[in-house]
């Protein structure tokens, strides 16, 4: 049967060739085809451990890059870390550049999201509280992963471990408790209203000017985007958030 189905094609001018499926990783990479080799490396070793887009990936791969290559002074936080994808493309991304100098801050629960409020629902209106209920703990809207597995993955890249600190419970708890002296990064996934407020208050003074601010879910969270607005408000600050894709926005912290 495969032989008469193999000559039928040819007299049409086809072949039939084992099918080799391509990740979706692999597939999306298309959509940046500007990046290196080596970062595109990054991005499929650290794809596997994040739930964030491509486009936000090689947005944070050139964040880390233009840092690095301005001499922008600062350590890197993330708030909101799940397996720790998002922090294994920098920290990939400091060692191709020869960049051992920063410490990186992981802040999370490790016990997956902590409770919305009623700021807090999806682009569409639906609530995060009717979100959460309706799916299974340990699906991906939990963003369950334990402090043992993310410093695992973590050290993977080879990364020094002293320069790594993992910061275990809400940030409401945790911060300013535990925080650096000087941000040249921060990144902002904790999606809901009262956490991604309270990290503003707290991260944003200590970013350095030209620094870099990422909010991973502005255009989907509801609650995160109030956040956002709320504090550039009050702060009376004239900003410019960049749109990644349709939920990642970027800004560069502008001069006084």
């Amino acid at each position: 049967m495969k032989q008469l189905l193999k000559s039928t094609l040819r007299r049409f001018g086809y072949d039939l060739v084992p099918y080799v499926p391509v990740s979706k990783t692999t597939s999306a990479l298309a959509s940046v085809p500007d990046l290196s080799e080596a970062q595109q490396r990054i991005i499929l070793a650290a794809k596997p451990f994040t739930m964030t887009s491509v486009e936000r990936m090689a947005t944070l791969i050139n964040a880390v890059t233009y840092l690095s290559q301005n001499g922008i002074a600062g350590d890197i936080a993330e708030c909101g870390v799940w397996r720790g994808g998002s922090m294994m493309t920098v920290a990939l991304t400091l060692m191709a550049l020869g960049d051992l100098s920063r410490s990186l801050y992981l802040f999370d629960t490790f016990e997956g999201m902590s409770s919305p409020t009623d700021d807090d629902r999806s682009l569409d209106g639906v609530s995060a509280d009717l979100q959460l209920d309706r799916d299974p703990q340990g699906s991906g809207i939990w963003c369950y992963a334990s402090l043992d597995e993310v410093r695992a993955n973590i050290l993977s890249t080879g990364y020094p471990e002293q320069k790594i600190h993992l910061l275990k419970g809400k940030v409401e708890d945790t911060i300013p408790r535990n925080m650096p002296s000087q941000l040249s990064l921060l990144r902002l996934d904790t999606d809901w209203y009262e956490s991604t407020k309270h990290e503003l208050i707290h991260l944003y003074p200590i970013l350095t000017e030209k620094g870099i601010l990422i909010i991973d879910d502005y255009g989907h969270w509801q609650g995160a985007k109030k956040a956002v607005d709320d504090y550039f408000a009050e702060l009376d600050s004239n900003i410019y958030l960049h749109r990644i894709d349709y939920t990642g926005r970027i800004l560069v912290k502008p001069s006084r």
